[in-house]
This record gives structure tokens, C-alpha cells and sequence, in this order.
């Protein structure tokens, strides 16, 4: 089983999107999929229609709930929902002993999947510390702009950070760009950088590009998956893509 962490404590990169649709189509594949909500926002357990009235994240964060509990078994895959009240989670942990290691003990006994993709919030608190704490490797989607650059800066410093106190083998699969446009020239340009910043942080850039497409948006506004509800849209056959890179050394 490979418990992967998509990060970044920039907002609007893509997070969310890219764990529905990593995870649709990793289950299109034949590989079992947990997905893991740990955004506040909760966009991942909105599309994917999740019940509030199981048990979320935070009530396995706080030890409220057992984690076999609180997967839900949806239509679009199995899922661990987020909730509002996660964007208390630093108060509510901050001055427990082993906080960083929360999820990771939720995680420990659940051998049923392949995958577990956990969806991060935009920024770097206890929760993505969890996350990061919890995964075999992480994967940072990022625009191509100069913020997202500033984005990545700082998350390879927390990595590395977790990395050295919470989880030694811990690494970055990739940096993967989302919402690209090929025809801007300081898409290309920063895309250039983000390259030579992989290499900088010993990963890599994905060749693929997830471009700007407005399916996405519509399979989220249906609440499917981008692969299930426009599998031949130019983001769908990105992702695909992407996937093909991620997979080919598994």
C-alpha cells in the first residue's frame, strides 16, 4: 500500500481536482483507492457526495472515532470526509503529545486498498504535517506562476523538516502543473523553473500538463469525477498522462 500526500499551501492549484481525478482513475485501472479529506473546504467530499453524519478526519484526528468507522463507501470510491471544523485542528491539537502522528496511527491497520490519496488545506499546520507524517511520498501540483513557485519554496522546507523529526523516507514523487497554458509565454517560462527547481529538490517535473479545461468545472458542478464524466476532455486525457508517468516505475 503507498499512502500519497497532494500539497501545496498555496490555494487554487488544483488539490482537490487532481486527488479525484488521481484517484478515479487509478480505481479505472483496478487498483483500490482510499481518498483521504483533510481540507476544510471540503471540496473533495462535496463532489464526491459524502454523508455528514459519519464520523470525518477530525473525529479520527482527536481520537473521537475509529478509522474502519468512518470510511464511507461511495459510488465514486471510498472516502474519509473532511469537515468544516478541521480548520480548528491546530487548536484542538496543539498541545497534544504525538500530534504529528495522528494520522499515521489511524492509517496503520487499513490494508484494503493500493492507494490512499490524502487532499491537503492551503496551508502548513498540523494537518499537512499529518499528511506529510503519514505518506510514502508527496506530489505538489502548482500553476504555472510566480506564487505557486513561492508555494513550492515553502513546502520543500516543511518536507524536509518531516523528513528529519516525524518520517524519514518520505519524498517528493513530482511536481505537477495544473491549469497550464501552453500558449503563454510565461506559462512556458515559469514552467522552465519549476523544472530546474525539481531537480534543485532531487524530484521531478511531470511532463504532463494538466491544461485549463472547463469540464473540469462542470464535473465538479455534477459532482463526478472529470474522468468518469468527460473522459475524452483535453484535462481528463492529462491526467491519464500524468498517471502513466506516476505509475511507470511501480
Amino acid at each position: 500500500m503507498e499512502i500519497i500526500t497532494i500539497a501545496n499551501q498555496k490555494g487554487g492549484v488544483g488539490k482537490s481536482t487532481t486527488v479525484h481525478a488521481m484517484g478515479s482513475g487509478l480505481m479505472l485501472r483496478g487498483h483500490r483507492v482510499l481518498f483521504v479529506d483533510l481540507d476544510s473546504q471540503g471540496n473533495l467530499s462535496y463532489t464526491m457526495q459524502a454523508d455528514d453524519d459519519v464520523p470525518s478526519a477530525l473525529d479520527i484526528l482527536t481520537g473521537n472515532a475509529n478509522t474502519a468507522n468512518s470510511i464511507q463507501h461511495l459510488k465514486g470510491g471510498d472516502l474519509i470526509a473532511g469537515t468544516p471544523a478541521l480548520a480548528g485542528a491546530d487548536n484542538l491539537l496543539l498541545s497534544e503529545l504525538g500530534k504529528e502522528y495522528r494520522l499515521r496511527e489511524a492509517l496503520k491497520d487499513v490494508s484494503a486498498y493500493d492507494y490512499i490519496l490524502i487532499d491537503t488545506p492551503p496551508a502548513l499546520g498540523v494537518l499537512t504535517i499529518n499528511a506529510l507524517t503519514a505518506a510514502s511520498c508527496a506530489i505538489i501540483p502548482a500553476q504555472a506562476d510566480i506564487y505557486s513557485l513561492q508555494g513550492i519554496g515553502q513546502l520543500s522546507n516543511t518536507i524536509q523538516t518531516v523528513k528529519q523529526y516525524c518520517n524519514p523516507g518520505l519524498t517528493i514523487d513530482g511536481i505537477l502543473l495544473t491549469r497550464f497554458n501552453a500558449r503563454a509565454v510565461l506559462s512556458r517560462d515559469i514552467a522552465d523553473i519549476v523544472e530546474d527547481t525539481a531537480k534543485q529538490l532531487h524530484t521531478r517535473l511531470y511532463k504532463a500538463r494538466i491544461r485549463e479545461n472547463i469540464a473540469a468545472k462542470e464535473a465538479q458542478a455534477n459532482r463526478q469525477s472529470l474522468l468518469v464524466y468527460a473522459p475524452k476532455s483535453n484535462a481528463a486525457s492529462d491526467y491519464n498522462h500524468f498517471l502513466d508517468e506516476f505509475l511507470e516505475d511501480r
